[in-house]
């Protein structure tokens, strides 16, 4: 029997003793980061207006890329003779990448599904292109990412049992395909998908098979896809327990606040989503005291901060690490989100400016990489539940008929 590590490990530190939520360590052949962790996603291998010394600079831990985009460009076999992901895109921490089935199941309406894999036209050039379990692991290991996902079939959460049952056994079989084909187990992880929507059976038989693996780490699946909060609350308090303890938890595509704090009580340790990004570009600010549309109005004369209560350079110790002696030259009183005024902005965003929409990214991306540093010390003192009611009570969640994410 051996004891060596798997290419991605858990470390346990702390159990919130009130909600049981749990304070970790991932640890990746890119480093060690601090869970529970919210991943910034660089679809295509690049996060969308922020560069990697910011992401450094504001806390990022991991980033999440997309395995159907990289394929059709620039594709897979050039980013391995480049030396793969990290080094072609300059980011020498780690990278979780998704299967690619999400893009080709909600991106192309000629697709055919079999047992094989799926077969579609790409949303480029139309070209025909056949992804399977096999295919996606051969991508995924070129690209060189830490975690790498099963390919599973992305389907309506509100499709019917007997769908949602072929569906969840299908991808438990690609599972298995997926350990198979899997090539380097010694350098990267692969996560398995846990499916069924919102039965308890399903979801049940979907988690006991793919922790009959012994995979290095589990997702949970199938859920922010128009279901409501309470629906994937009532999903997670009876499939979290199935999950090892020992093993990573992914919540894939959450980052609503609210959501963050009941996915960490119920478990979760990984979060992503484009949310924060996709948001920034439209003028959407996330602040401690809820959304600001920084388009309106009203914020041509606001000469304030973004947010008072942000701050910009994270105490991270992996920047530290990073940068070395560089970090101790940051005036750690200089906080250009203080500097940066709502008034201006608004300008940026009304004057068409690229600098508006990065800005804006970078500032979402911090606020949510510091809700998760916050979260952390909650866990650690065992202060969670007063944490979720702070944030409840000054982010707006409790205003009637509040605007929310």
């Amino acid at each position: 029997m051996t004891t060596e590590k798997p290419a991605v490990w858990y470390e346990h530190l702390h159990t919130e003793k009130y909600t049981g939520a749990r304070r970790g360590r991932i640890h990746t052949p890119h480093g060690t980061f601090e869970t529970p962790m919210f991943m910034p996603v660089g679809t295509q291998g690049a996060v969308k207006g922020v560069g990697t010394r910011e992401l450094k600079d504001i806390g990022a831990q991991f980033i999440l890329s997309n395995t159907y985009h990289l394929w059709v460009r620039p594709g897979d076999e050039l980013i391995a003779q480049a030396g793969g992901l990290h080094k072609y895109m300059g980011w020498d921490q780690a990278i979780l990448t998704d299967s690619g089935g999400f893009q080709v199941f909600s991106l192309s309406d000629a697709r055919k599904l079999q047992e094989e894999g799926v077969t579609f036209q790409n949303h480029v050039n139309g070209d025909k292109m056949f992804l399977s379990p096999e295919v996606a692991m051969r991508i995924q290991n070129n690209l060189g990412s830490d975690v790498m996902m099963q390919l599973d079939e992305a389907i309506p959460y509100f499709e019917s049992y007997d769908y949602i049952k072929e569906s969840m056994q299908r991808s438990l079989r690609w599972a298995e395909r997926a350990q198979v084909a899997h090539k380097k187990p010694d350098a990267q992880a692969l996560f398995g998908i846990v499916q069924g929507a919102g039965f308890k059976a399903l979801r049940t038989e979907s988690a006991q098979g793919l922790v009959s693996l012994d995979l290095p780490g589990y997702a949970v699946g199938g859920l922010s896809v128009g279901e409501s909060k309470a629906e994937m609350n009532r999903v997670l308090d009876f499939t979290m327990p199935l999950l090892p303890e020992d093993k990573p938890r992914y919540l894939m595509g959450v980052a609503a606040p609210d959501s963050l704090i009941d996915g960490v009580m119920r478990g979760i340790d990984m979060f992503d989503s484009v949310l924060p990004t996709r948001i920034a570009r439209k003028g959407t600010l996330m602040t401690r005291h809820g959304r600001v549309v920084i388009k309106n109005a009203k914020y041509k004369q606001d000469f304030t901060p973004l947010d008072p209560d942000l701050s910009y350079y994270s105490p991270n110790p992996i920047r530290t690490q990073q940068f070395g002696n560089q970090a101790q030259f940051d005036n750690p009183e200089y906080n250009p989100f203080q500097y940066l005024t709502r008034s201006y902005l608004h300008h940026l965003f009304n004057a068409n400016e690229i600098l508006g929409a990065q800005l804006a990214s970078q500032h979402n991306l911090r606020f949510l990489l510091q809700f998760m540093e916050d979260m952390r010390t909650a866990i650690e003192n065992d202060e969670l539940l007063a944490f979720r009611e702070t944030v409840m009570e000054e982010y707006g969640y409790n205003k009637p008929n509040a605007r929310l994410f």
